[in-house]
C-alpha cells in the first residue's frame, strides 16, 4: 500500500513549554512575538550535501476520527538511536495536540539509503494486541519532513468469513524531491508486512527504512500546491454557490430599498398629513403603526449588562474573523502548521478594545451606572465560554489519554494573554467608549410607563421573527458550509479564502437586510421590545448551522466513539455560539441605526411634560419644540 500525506498545515518551530510560559509571563511584547512562526537552525530549509534531515513523528489515530489522536509512542513502536536536541512547539501546536517526536533516523541530504535498520524489538502479547487493535481500527500515523506532511497506515487487514488477518508494516520508503538545495516534495510508502498472530506470546520485529532522492520541478514557493485539492474546492458547484448567494443579496437589498423604503415613505406622508390636521379633525381610533411606540422604542433592553456583553463580544469576533481572513490571504497562513490558530489568538486579544468600546458605549447610552461590572463581564464573557467548553472536552481527552489534551502550561500561557492583553485593552476600550460616545442622543424621549403591546398578526410575532430571521442568511452560506466542514473535519487544506471573504461579506449583508425588515414588522405591530428579538433573529442562523452539523455528522462522516463525538459537537456548538454573537451584533447594530433614522425624520408628539402640564412636543430631526396647549 502506498499513501502520501495531504492533510495538515505547517509551521517552523517547536519551543519548549516551559520557555514559552516564561516568555509569555515576561512582557506583552514578547507574547506578540509568539504570533510569528518560530525559526530554528534546522528549519532554514536550505541544506548542503550530507546535512541531517530530521523525520518528525507526530501522532497516531483512527482514519475516520481525525481529531482522535494519540502520541506516536502510545503504540509500542521503537525509535532509532540518532537524537536531535533542537525542537520547538508553538502555542497553536500545543493547542492542536501536535506531539513531534524525532524518529531517530540517520537521513542525510541527497544521500540515498537502502534497507537501513531503524530499530529492533520483540512484541509481547500485550504489544501484539495493541497493534492488532490499531490495525483493525484503521489507525494511521502522521509525520513531517522539512514541514511537509506525510500519512501512512500502521498496517492492513485481510478479512475472511471466519477471521481477520492483521499485519503491521515494518518498512518505510521515503522518496524526497529536491530543487537545488531545498526539499520540495516528500512521499512515503509502506512495505514488508508482518503477520500479527493473536495467540503468539512473542513476535520479533525489525523496522527498516529507505530514502530515495529525486530531482523535482516544484519550487520551494509552490511545494504546497500538490496538497491543495483544486478539483474539490474550485468545483463548478462552488462557483454556483457564490453566484446564488450574490443573487440573494441583490434580492434582499431590492426588498429593503423598493418595498420597505416605499412603505416608509407612505408612512411619513400619512404622519405628516395627520400633523397638519386640527385636533378635532383627527380620528384617534385610526392611529396605528411604528410612530405610536416612539416613547418606548429607545427604552433600555432588559438585562442591559449581559446584552451589552453579547454585542461587544459579537462585534469583536466580526472584526477578528475579517482580520484573520485578510491575514491568511496575504500571508498564506494555511500552509503553516498551526500558525492560523496562533494568529487568531493574538488578533482576538488585540481586538478586545473593540468589544470594550462598543459595549461600554451601549451600556452608558442606556443610562447604565455600573460600568466597571459591565467591563468585567465583557472581558470574561467569550473567553469564559471558550474556556468552559475546552475544559469539559479536555476532561474527555485526558480520560482517553489523547494528545488533544491541553497541557497545564499552555493553559497558563492563555491565561497570561488574557491578563496582559485582553483585560487591559477591554478596560481601555470601555473607558474610551463611555466617555467619547456614551452620550444618549435619542431623537425621542422615553415614557415613564411602557406602552401596552396589542395583539399581533402571526408573521409579526416575536417567535416567528426569531425562527424565520436565520433562514435566508443560512441559505446564502449553505453550500459553502459543506466545503468548510469538509476542510476542518476531514483535514483538507482550505485555501480559497477569497471565496470565504466574499461569502462572509454576503452573510453580513444578508443578515443586516433581514434585521431591517424584521425591525419594521415589529415596530409596525406596535411592539417596542425589539432589542433582544432582533439580536436573536439575526443570530438564529447559527442554530440552523448547528442543525446542519448534526446532518453532516450522521450522513457525511464516518466518525464514531465518545471522544470524537464530544469533540465534534462541543467545538461545533462553540463555533455556532460565536456565530450567534457575531450575527446578532451585526443585526442589532443595523437595526439600531434604522430605528434612529426613521424616528429622526418624523414628527412625533408627547402628551405631557414632567410636571403634568399639558404640552405638545414636536420632534423633528434632533430638535424639539414645546408648544403650550
Amino acid at each position: 500500500m502506498t499513501t502520501a500525506g495531504t492533510t495538515t498545515t505547517t509551521t517552523t518551530g517547536r519551543p519548549s513549554r516551559r520557555s514559552a510560559l516564561a516568555t509569555l509571563a515576561l512582557s506583552v511584547v514578547l507574547m506578540l512575538a509568539l504570533a510569528l512562526p518560530a525559526a530554528a537552525d534546522e528549519h532554514t530549509h536550505h541544506y548542503k550535501q550530507g546535512d541531517d534531515v530530521v523525520v518528525w513523528l507526530n501522532t497516531v489515530g483512527p482514519l475516520a476520527n481525525k481529531q482522535e489522536t494519540y502520541e506516536y509512542m502510545q503504540l509500542p513502536y521503537c525509535l532509532g538511536p540518532k537524537a536531535v536536541t533542537h525542537y520547538h512547539e508553538s502555542l497553536g501546536e500545543a493547542l492542536l495536540g501536535l506531539e513531534l517526536t524525532n524518529a531517530g533516523m540517520d537521513v542525510r541530504f541527497n544521500e540515498p539509503a537502502t534497507d537501513e535498520i531503524l530499530c529492533q524489538q520483540d512484541l509481547d502479547k500485550r504489544a501484539i494486541q495493541v497493534f492488532r487493535y490499531a490495525v483493525i481500527h484503521s489507525y494511521y500515523f502522521s509525520s513531517f519532513i522539512d514541514n511537509l506532511p506525510l500519512k501512512s497506515p500502521v498496517g492492513g487487514i485481510n478479512k475472511t468469513d471466519i477471521s481477520v488477518v492483521a499485519f503491521i508494516y515494518t518498512h518505510r520508503e521515503y522518496t524526497i524531491g529536491i530543487n537545488k538545495d531545498q526539499i520540495v516534495t516528500v512521499d512515503m510508502s509502506s512495505a514488508k508486512p508482518v503477520y500479527l498472530e493473536p495467540s503468539a506470546d512473542n513476535i520479533p520485529i525489525k523496522f527498516t527504512y529507505s530514502v530515495n532522492w529525486v530531482s523535482s520541478n516544484y519550487t520551494f514557493e509552490t511545494r504546497f500546491d500538490r496538497y491543495l485539492e483544486s478539483d474539490f474546492f474550485e468545483h463548478k458547484i462552488h462557483w454556483f454557490s457564490i453566484f446564488n448567494s450574490f443573487m440573494m443579496v441583490i434580492f434582499l437589498v431590492g426588498v429593503v430599498i423598493v418595498i420597505l423604503m416605499r412603505t416608509l415613505k407612505r408612512d411619513f406622508a400619512r404622519y405628516q398629513h395627520e400633523e397638519g390636521l386640527l385636533d378635532m379633525d383627527r380620528d384617534l381610533g385610526d392611529e396605528y403603526g411604528w410612530k405610536l411606540v416612539h416613547g418606548d422604542v429607545f427604552r433600555p433592553p432588559p438585562h442591559l449588562t449581559f446584552f451589552s456583553a453579547l454585542n461587544g463580544a459579537g462585534l469583536q469576533l466580526v472584526f477578528m474573523a475579517f482580520f484573520v481572513i485578510m491575514v491568511t490571504i496575504m500571508g498564506n497562513l494555511y500552509i503553516e502548521r498551526a500558525t492560523m490558530l496562533t494568529a487568531s489568538i493574538f488578533i482576538y486579544a488585540l481586538t478586545s478594545i473593540i468589544a470594550g468600546y462598543y459595549s461600554g458605549s451601549m451600556y452608558t447610552k442606556h443610562n447604565g451606572r455600573r460600568w466597571v461590572r459591565n467591563m468585567i463581564v465583557v472581558a470574561l464573557f467569550w473567553p469564559g465560554v471558550v474556556s468552559l467548553t475546552a475544559f469539559l472536552i479536555n476532561f474527555v481527552a485526558i480520560h482517553y489519554q489523547s494528545s488533544r489534551a491541553i497541557p497545564f502550561t499552555t493553559m497558563i500561557a492563555i491565561l497570561s494573554i488574557w491578563l496582559f492583553l485582553v483585560f487591559p485593552l477591554t478596560l481601555l476600550g470601555t473607558i474610551v467608549g463611555r466617555n467619547w460616545s456614551g452620550t444618549p442622543k435619542f431623537p425621542c424621549r422615553v415614557n415613564p410607563i411602557p406602552r401596552p403591546i396589542p395583539d399581533k398578526i402571526w408573521y409579526a410575532d416575536s417567535l416567528f421573527i426569531v425562527a424565520a430571521g436565520g433562514i435566508l442568511p443560512f441559505g446564502a452560506v449553505f453550500i459553502e458550509l459543506y466545503f468548510v466542514f469538509t476542510s476542518f473535519w476531514e483535514y483538507k487544506i482550505y485555501y480559497v479564502y477569497g471565496f470565504m471573504l466574499l461569502i462572509y461579506t454576503i452573510l453580513l449583508v444578508v443578515t443586516a437586510c433581514v434585521a431591517i425588515i424584521a425591525t419594521y414588522f415589529l415596530l409596525n405591530s406596535e411592539d417596542h421590545r425589539w432589542h433582544w428579538t432582533i439580536f436573536a433573529s439575526s443570530g438564529s442562523t447559527a442554530v440552523y448551522i448547528f442543525l446542519y452539523s448534526i446532518y453532516y455528522f450522521n450522513s457525511v462522516t464516518r466518525m464514531y466513539g465518545v471522544f470524537q463525538t464530544v469533540w465534534y459537537f462541543g467545538y461545533t456548538a462553540l463555533t455556532c455560539f460565536s456565530l450567534f454573537c457575531m450575527l446578532g451584533s451585526v443585526g442589532y447594530w443595523t437595526a439600531a441605526r434604522f430605528v434612529r433614522s426613521i424616528y429622526s425624520n418624523v414628527k412625533v408628539t408627547d402628551a405631557a411634560d414632567g410636571s403634568g402640564a399639558a404640552v405638545r412636543v414636536v420632534w423633528h430631526g434632533r430638535h424639539a419644540v414645546a408648544l403650550a396647549q
